[in-house]
C-alpha cells in the first residue's frame, strides 16, 4: 500500500533527522509551490521551496518574497 503524502513525509524527515512539518506548515509550504508554479513553470515549485530553505528563511518570509514578484509593484505606477 502506497503511503500517504503525510506518511512518507514523516519517515522522509525521521531518515533525515528533523522534524516533520505540521499541517499548517504544509499548508504555507504548498502554497509557496503554488506561487512559483503559477508565476512561471511547474518545475519552479520544488526549487523555489528548496531555495527558500538553503536560505533558512521561514515559510512565511518565504511566502513574503514569492509574493512580492508577483505583486504589482507600486513603485511602477
Amino acid at each position: 500500500m502506497t503511503p500517504s503524502a503525510r506518511q512518507w513525509l514523516v519517515e522522509f524527515a525521521e531518515r533525515l533527522g528533523i522534524d516533520a512539518p505540521s499541517d499548517t506548515e504544509c499548508e504555507e509550504i504548498l502554497a509557496l509551490a503554488g506561487i512559483a508554479a503559477h508565476s512561471s513553470e511547474r518545475t519552479a515549485a520544488p526549487v523555489a521551496c528548496w531555495l527558500a530553505a538553503r536560505a533558512g528563511l521561514s515559510v512565511a518570509d518565504a511566502l513574503d518574497v514569492a509574493n512580492s514578484l508577483v505583486a504589482p509593484d507600486s513603485n511602477d505606477a
